[in-house]
């Protein structure tokens, strides 16, 4: 999700707006307002005014800030990195590698994804609705790149899926979201190189 570059809903002269133009509108101020606060100070009511709507508009489509931010977080980073099938390992494990970098790079989710894991250290029922949410489907989805792997040979049959799943996510969240260091196309490359090489050991 791109909340830079879509507008808020505004209500056109003399007509009502649409919900769902209201909900994305509401969706992106979520996003911002998160970025600018963090979860502890987020609220509803700051949400709904940087929307031009009001709470009720909020309460109707979830019942917490928690809900909503369980709700959001999953969507955005579900649509964010897929699991793509592009014919071969490399070019799977490369695209999947580009994906997350992008993600991760995104000017809103640098600082969301730091402060909701901060958050989640004290917050348990945050941290279950995220890992429900997101850890979990998004390792059953990359599983489907080792997957496919193994079926056409270029894996092992008992290749260890739960630690390849970790080679293929950490160093880049590592590289992007911990030590903050740029990278390039060369690094993409390398990084495919040894997540593939640690796969088959």
């Amino acid at each position: 999700m791109n909340a830079r570059s879509v507008p808020a809903a505004k209500r056109p002269p003399g007509g009502p707006v649409l919900q769902g133009d209201v909900t994305r509108a509401l969706e992106i101020a979520f996003f911002e307002e998160l970025a600018a606060v963090g979860y502890g100070r987020l609220s509803i009511e700051a949400v709904a005014r940087r929307a031009g709507a009001g709470k009720a508009a909020v309460y109707r489509r979830w019942p917490s800030k928690q809900a909503m931010t369980a709700e959001l977080a999953s969507q955005a980073a579900l649509a964010y990195v897929r699991a793509p099938d592009m014919g071969n390992l490399h070019d799977d494990v490369a695209q999947f590698v580009r994906d997350t970098m992008a993600a991760l790079s995104h000017p809103l989710a640098s600082r969301i994804v730091p402060d909701l894991l901060a958050e989640t250290t004290r917050n348990e029922e945050l941290a279950e609705a995220l890992l429900a949410g997101i850890r979990t489907p998004r390792r059953e989805n990359a599983a489907r790149i080792l997957h496919r792997a193994i079926e056409r040979g270029e894996l092992p049959a008992d290749a260890d899926i739960e630690l390849g799943l970790d080679f293929l996510v950490s160093p880049t969240y590592w590289r992007l979201a911990v030590i903050r260091t740029p990278v390039d196309d060369d690094y993409v490359e390398r990084l495919t190189a040894k997540i593939i090489a640690a796969m088959k050991a």
